[in-house]
């Protein structure tokens, strides 16, 4: 994982899991319908996967480091598809998922060019008319204590609908939570009913 020994502790706790429970995903997929593929991209250690395998029929999710995602094919492999690859070069068929999500993780990813050919690579995986949804944090002091060591690479809320748009999104909607600590967006790939 690229992330220093603190975040490492913080993303595997029980207390970033009942944060992704209880605060993140219920904001970040308020209004979402899901459908019954969804790709998750990036789940780290399996906060947010953990909560989506209950919620969907079928979950897939991607996982650039190989640890980690041996470790998610340990705990929840029995109930989701794990692939160890990187979300910027997927190995999946076009127009397969109804969904695709990403939560608190984009920050990770070096330079806007890779976040936008994630955005590019989610557009190409989802059906027409599926939906492409999540949130990442906003920089902050402890945020940014937090990534001391670590990529830290932060979404402009401002900028992020013409950059979804760019990768050939409709219907994009982006918004802040009222503390301005996290932003979350979601998208559409143009044509039917996901």
């Amino acid at each position: 994982m690229p992330m220093n020994a603190a975040h490492r502790r913080l993303c595997s706790s029980r207390k970033w899991a009942r944060t992704t429970e209880e605060q993140i995903l219920p904001w970040a997929l308020e209004d979402v319908e899901l459908g019954t593929d969804v790709l998750e991209l990036g789940p780290g250690y399996g906060a947010n996967l953990r909560v989506l395998v209950e919620r969907v029929p079928r979950l897939t999710a991607v996982e650039i480091d190989d640890s980690t995602a041996r470790l998610l094919e340990r705990d929840y492999g029995g109930r989701a598809r794990i692939v160890h690859a990187d979300a910027s070069e997927m190995p999946l068929p076009d127009r397969a998922f109804s969904a695709v999500v990403c939560f608190t993780m984009l920050h990770h990813v070096p330079t806007p060019a890779l976040q936008d050919r994630i955005f590019a690579e989610a557009l190409r995986v989802l059906r027409p008319g599926g939906v492409f949804a999540g949130s990442d944090s906003q920089p902050g002091l402890r945020f940014r204590l937090l990534h001391i060591g670590d990529t830290m690479n932060t979404l402009v809320p401002d900028r992020l609908p013409a950059r979804l748009g760019a990768a050939g999104f409709t219907d994009v909607e982006v918004r802040q939570d009222a503390r301005g600590s996290r932003v979350r967006f979601r998208a559409r790939r143009p044509g039917g009913p996901a």
